[in-house]
């Protein structure tokens, strides 16, 4: 397997195959604008000084200023980053908002810091990357193990070195400083929207629906409650740890959580055998719940979950991606000459920048909206992408992750080339 950001431009190729557009969008399309490598000097609680390596890069900036989330992890490389920052620019295209693509990491296990030193180092970041970073120019927002509070602590140190009151420099805030209303769920709700498009498009009846969620995190979790409140059966979720499955039952997301909490990880639960008493329960591996016999698997972890080892063992009949990158490019294609539909994560997790770019707005504006207004203007621009795409696919007959590159390079292509091309400068 080639590095992660090869598989990205293999993404962009297949599009190409259906799509005409200039020489010089491609070549635009195929490099990273700008990539900032900082070192982080933070002083732990101990008195010891350590050194953090955090990554920004602003990917095109064609159709907005860049946007994308800062993820906190110890796989965190530049290569991940370069490619989170792509996906993120055909994202924004997708649901038609005025970004461009942008993302950040920082390589640290966050679970072994404490309060305090995630603090110093959330606000040591913003104090190496500001001069890269501003609510024209790039805008921030959580990721993988960062949340609002550290959103929070981002936002208040960009203020104290502008000397400024920014709130649109970060999405994603707690609502007190500026948050919006319904972000910590957009990204699952967004993806519950298209899924609820899908599912109707192929008159389906959610009650006979199986689901599994692979991913326990804010995205899986909070989608693992929408599903169960909206009758589809949830037979089996994990984490980092392990897995829980029912073959017959419905399990509790609510209940799980609570005892993930207590006991660090959903496999505790099996062990527990306390969790919705009327249901037996199995303890899996993680790679065994992404080869369950189920109607409608859930990526919501990590990148490079189904690959082309493992695609022919998938029996699910749609996959949603609600985690980045979670299909390789190969398996996307062993997939779906199985006839199982990918709904890739450039449309699946789209909600979230979504409504990040409705706190942008509403930041801008100085003007709040309700839950309410959040969660219909949400619901229209996914259903509205979800049916644009699904009309390539009808028409072309090609799968949903190619359709949805097709439908966001229109877009992109169409603001690189109003600049002007090689084309147009020979004419």
């Amino acid at each position: 397997m080639g590095s992660l950001f090869e598989d990205t431009q293999k993404l962009l190729d297949n599009a190409l195959k259906h799509i005409k557009i200039s020489g010089d969008a491609k070549t635009i399309l195929t490099n990273p604008k700008e990539s900032l490598e900082v070192s982080l000097p933070i002083r732990m609680d101990d008195g010891t000084l350590k050194v953090f390596t955090g990554y920004r890069v602003r990917y095109n900036e064609s159709m907005g200023p860049t946007k994308g989330g800062v993820r906190f992890h110890p796989g965190v490389t530049l290569d991940e980053v370069k490619s989170l920052a792509f996906w993120m620019t055909f994202k924004t295209a997708v649901v038609g908002i005025p970004y461009g693509g942008g993302k950040g990491g920082v390589i640290v296990d966050p679970k072994k810091l404490s309060k305090h030193e995630l603090e110093r180092l959330s606000r040591a970041y913003i104090e190496a990357i500001y001069d890269f970073i501003g609510p024209d120019k790039d805008i921030l927002a959580p990721d993988v193990y960062t949340n609002e509070i550290i959103m929070g602590w981002m936002a208040d140190q960009y203020n104290k070195i502008s000397r400024t009151l920014t709130p649109g420099i970060v999405t994603g805030k707690p609502i007190s400083t500026g948050g919006s209303q319904g972000r910590g769920e957009a990204t699952a709700r967004g993806g519950f929207y298209v899924l609820d498009e899908l599912v109707k498009k192929n008159r389906l009846d959610p009650k006979k629906l199986k689901v599994a969620i692979q991913g326990f995190g804010n995205a899986g979790f909070t989608m693992a409650k929408i599903l169960y409140e909206e009758g589809y059966n949830l037979v089996a979720v994990s984490d980092s740890k392990g897995a829980v499955y029912s073959a017959d039952g419905q399990l509790c997301p609510e209940c799980i959580m609570e005892y993930k909490r207590k006991n660090g990880g959903v496999d505790a639960i099996y062990a527990d055998g306390r969790v919705c008493d009327d249901t037996c329960h199995e303890h899996i591996a993680n790679e065994e719940l992404l080869e369950l016999d189920v109607d409608i698997l859930i990526p919501a972890a990590l990148e490079n979950q189904i690959t082309e080892m493992n695609a022919d063992k998938i029996k699910a009949k749609y996959i949603i991606s609600l985690a980045n990158g979670p299909v390789t490019p190969e398996a996307n294609e062993i997939l779906f000459k199985k006839g199982i539909t990918v709904i890739p994560d450039i449309l699946a997790n789209a909600g979230g920048v979504t409504v990040s770019y409705f706190e942008w707005v509403q930041n801008r504006a100085g003007n709040y909206w309700k839950l309410e207004k959040v969660n219909s203007k949400l619901k229209e621009y996914m259903v509205n992408a979800f049916h644009d795409i699904a009309s390539i696919v009808d028409k072309n007959k090609i799968d949903f992750t190619t359709a949805a590159y097709i439908h966001a390079l229109k877009r992109i292509s169409s603001a690189i080339e109003s600049k002007g091309t090689c084309e147009y400068f020979r004419k």
